[in-house]
């Protein structure tokens, strides 16, 4: 079972948890770009094989977003930081562990 450590409640089954999408897309800027980029930013995206950023919100816990690089091929979470903290985080490859 995916297990997700929060920096504030421990390690929790990912049930605990809502999925919030890919953390390492930028939005557009608000007026700019037009419909075109809001529909690719929305509904286009790579389904990359490998560490990924994503967001994660700690609903049955203390409903804290998190920003999680999990390796979409094993599964595995191998780094967690609250939303608000995890500018510089980022994926690592998989020599770089």
């Amino acid at each position: 079972m995916l297990r997700i450590h929060c920096p504030l409640c421990g390690e929790r089954p990912y049930t605990e948890f809502r999925y919030g999408g890919d953390a390492g897309k930028h939005r557009p800027v608000h007026g700019a770009g037009g419909i075109e980029a809001w529909h690719d930013h929305l509904f286009l995206f790579e389904n990359a094989k490998g560490p990924h950023r994503e967001f994660w919100q700690h609903v049955q816990g203390c409903r804290q977003w998190l920003i999680a690089v999990r390796d979409t091929a094993t599964n595995i979470v191998a780094d967690v930081a609250l939303a608000r903290d995890a500018r510089g985080l980022e994926p690592q490859g998989p020599g770089e562990r």
